[in-house]
């Protein structure tokens, strides 16, 4: 058995990778503003976003534990999770993160959080999901391989 077989590689906790662009993006826009003025619309919006956020988040864990296996990035998943939210996003849970995430742009109304909006996708993408999807392979095989074809990666 290797090494990714036992636990994917994951480089930095996804949730802190949000946290950190949007508590960066809110001092910058007390100090550099590049906000905008969030009208009872946008205001709304981004409080449904931050709930419909939520809500995917509770199925997707709720979903994972179902089949009793590990919701943290830096454990080794026991069963391969196919139903829920799992049947339309490889991952539903940093689906819910993005929703969330430009739910609070809305709320805290800056442009901030589209700047590091590629930066986040990048760490997410090559720290977070890319050392998942290794360990996905090596302890599913084939099962992962028709999952992963048969369902995108986001949505």
């Amino acid at each position: 058995m290797n090494d990714a077989n036992q636990r994917p590689r994951t480089r930095v906790p996804p949730p802190l990778v949000y946290a950190a662009a949007l508590i960066v993006s809110w001092w910058l826009e007390r100090h550099f503003p590049l906000g905008f003025d969030v009208t009872p619309l946008l205001h709304t919006l981004g409080w449904t976003d931050v709930g419909l956020g939520c809500a995917l988040m509770l199925w997707a864990v709720l979903t994972i534990w179902r089949h009793r296996t590990t919701v943290n990035p830096f454990k080794g998943a026991s069963e391969l999770v196919t139903s829920g939210p799992f049947a339309f996003s490889r991952n539903p849970i940093y689906l819910a993160d993005v929703v969330i995430y430009v739910g609070v742009m809305l709320l805290i109304g800056s442009f901030w959080p589209l700047v590091f909006a590629p930066l986040v996708w990048v760490i997410m993408r090559y720290a977070v999901i890319a050392h998942e999807e290794v360990h996905l392979r090596a302890r599913f095989g084939t099962p992962y391989h028709d999952y992963s074809a048969r369902v995108r990666r986001w949505i």
